[in-house]
């Protein structure tokens, strides 16, 4: 199992959760003898949080205005001194014992997500449909199956998460972006089931921010998929055209303009997806040093034994996630 890593967690008016939370992980790290870092962030909090993640034995990093979830996970990310990253909220509803379990499976993956499936989940119902709508939606785009796209406990490598750093929201969406990037771009991203418990303190999500992931996902799926996107759109048109040219052919043999406009619309916007997903298949991953399927230091080990062995070179073959 991985050995050293750096928590991140980003903290607002936490004052009453963070110290219970920071504890808890040196007690889990003490006892499963990792090493670690904890680095809290402090997003620009009035209360009391920094004393408190301190006191507690967290290295603080401090905001001098609140600037959001996902900033604060930047910050904490960029100051790590590991490779790999686990990120917890400190408000008490993620399971920080679960954290040595995703280490481990970390060692067959890119990322591994605590997914909130298991017996103890504490998820308000007002939320609970359209967190279903947005985790079919994200399934369409991705093409695979998220049981939870965006749960705040999860571990990755720190390189791989920096490469998207320039499309990751500094909001809350962060999970919810670099989950379906990572997807998107093939990255082996595992699911282990892990409980959720009632939060300490207020939730600072509020019921409309539903509406804001529906446009984050689909902006993302225009980066990485665009014919998601578009593919619907077309059906949609060539099935109105169709229909309407049906109609006209039983009252008269002329095709009305309407249909007409449905056909060629679908034909421009069947063109625009195709534009766009050529461009988005052509840059392939934002990091232009990356090699689909082999991670940097994969790939300078490869060229290193090449260099050493050349006759073996026709047969090494690519490591593979």
């Amino acid at each position: 199992m991985i050995k050293a890593l750096t928590v991140v967690i980003p903290a607002f008016n936490e004052e009453r959760g963070v110290g219970p939370v920071v504890r808890g992980l040196w007690d889990v790290f003490e006892s499963h003898q990792v090493q670690a870092e904890i680095i809290v962030v402090d997003d620009g909090s009035t209360d009391g949080t920094a004393h408190a993640a301190a006191a507690a034995g967290a290295r603080v990093l401090n905001h001098r205005s609140n600037r959001g979830y996902g900033a604060a996970l930047k910050t904490g990310i960029t100051a790590a001194s590991h490779d790999i990253i686990a990120i917890t909220d400190a408000d008490g509803t993620y399971p920080s014992e679960m954290i040595p379990q995703l280490l481990e499976g970390l060692e067959q993956a890119d990322m591994v997500v605590g997914a909130r499936t298991g017996r103890n989940v504490h998820i308000p119902w007002i939320r609970r449909p359209a967190k279903w709508a947005l985790k079919k939606l994200a399934n369409y785009v991705t093409n695979a199956q998220i049981p939870d796209l965006n749960s705040g406990l999860r571990v990755f490598r720190r390189d791989i998460a920096m490469q998207y750093f320039s499309i990751l929201p500094d909001l809350f969406s962060f999970t919810t972006t670099i989950t379906l990037a990572m997807h998107c771009d093939k990255y082996a991203v595992s699911y282990i089931p892990i409980d959720y418990h009632q939060r300490t303190g207020r939730s600072k999500i509020v019921p409309w921010d539903a509406g804001s992931f529906a446009v984050l996902i689909l902006r993302t799926a225009m980066l990485f998929r665009p014919l998601r996107v578009f593919l619907p759109i077309v059906l949609l048109c060539l099935t109105y055209g169709t229909v309407k040219m049906t109609i006209d052919m039983m009252r008269d043999p002329n095709i009305s303009a309407s249909a007409m406009l449905a056909f060629m619309s679908a034909l421009l916007i069947l063109l625009i997806g195709m534009l766009g997903d050529a461009v988005a298949t052509r840059l392939g991953r934002l990091n232009q040093n990356a090699v689909i399927g082999i991670q940097m230091k994969q790939l300078l080990a490869l060229n290193a034994e090449r260099a050493e062995h050349p006759e073996h070179t026709s047969q090494i073959t690519a490591a593979r996630r």
